[in-house]
């Protein structure tokens, strides 16, 4: 069950740009690591269209000149590029000696060029949890928006993504949104069979009508965890899961909120689909999502 479950062997790997957002990023991918026993590593991908921008010319200008200034725009283009590895460079370094400080935990540093969507799944293989911000270089520090890379990589990727909201904090106590579905069933199997949330409070939530169905649900996920060590608080409430959820989230401080990643058919996005991007949107704590 673990190994189909959890890639136990793998490495937490956290994605690392120029945002404001990367130190927690850090931070976050250190705690994991550090709980998990598992190696780090950094990286930092340089999309090639952020790094090349010229122009096309052809037809604009006679054959000479055009000639000098493509000239011209291909040694500006190696700059960028040379550019943008040493400032990569330097942001994984930062990152590497402050978790090394914090969590006693010596991360490997990677670049590669591409988009990082394409450089996550190439890596994926190798990988037990992927890490990364809910909002990019690009995003600004608008809380309603989220990174345009972040939907990409976990609808793409196969792997658990922690995601860090951008606020630091202990994480100290998490809570399950649970709906007795086969997607949630195998979140609480997995939560139970990893060290990642051993010894922290724990919450589970079920949000809808009551019924002798769903109450049986969620006396099994309260079971499963009971015999994994945990002592979840149990609990179900009516509403809409979105809001509900949000609100429980802020009544009992949680720090993390562990959730269902969007669905890969286009029928399963549309019924997951908003509920995870709208609690993405609202955490102000870390989310864990899977699948």
């Amino acid at each position: 069950m673990t190994q189909s479950l959890i890639n136990a062997e793998g490495r937490v790997l956290a994605a690392i740009d120029s945002s404001v957002y990367a130190p927690q990023v850090a931070e976050l991918a250190g705690w994991a690591a550090a709980r998990l026993g598992a190696a780090l590593e950094f990286v930092h991908a340089i999309d090639r269209n952020a790094t090349t921008a010229s122009p096309d010319l052809s037809g604009s200008l006679s054959f000479g000149a055009q000639e000098s200034l493509l000239a011209e725009l291909a040694a500006l283009d190696e700059k960028r590029s040379k550019l943008a590895q040493a400032h990569g460079r330097t942001l994984l370094e930062q990152v590497q000696a402050r978790v090394l400080a914090r969590h006693a935990v010596n991360a490997s540093l990677t670049q590669r060029h591409g988009a990082l969507v394409d450089v996550l799944l190439d890596l994926e293989p190798q990988v037990r949890l992927f890490v990364i911000g809910a909002r990019g270089e690009h995003a600004g520090a608008a809380p309603e928006h989220l990174g345009s890379n972040l939907e990409r990589v976990v609808r793409a990727v196969h792997r658990p993504v922690l995601v860090s909201s951008g606020e630091l904090a202990r994480i100290e106590r998490f809570l399950i949104a649970y709906d007795g579905s086969a997607t949630t069933r195998k979140c609480v199997e997995m939560v139970a069979l990893s060290p990642l949330l051993r010894g922290l409070e724990c919450h589970l939530l079920m949000v809808g009508r009551e019924d002798a169905q769903r109450r049986a649900d969620l006396t099994w996920a309260q079971d499963r965890l009971i015999q994994a060590g945990f002592a979840p608080r149990a609990r179900m409430r009516e509403g809409v899961p979105d809001s509900s959820i949000a609100s429980y989230l802020r009544e009992h401080a949680i720090d993390l909120l562990v959730m269902g990643a969007y669905g890969h058919s286009r029928i399963r996005s549309m019924i997951l689909g908003s509920t995870t991007t709208q609690l993405l949107r609202s955490s102000r704590g870390a989310v864990l999502l899977l699948r």
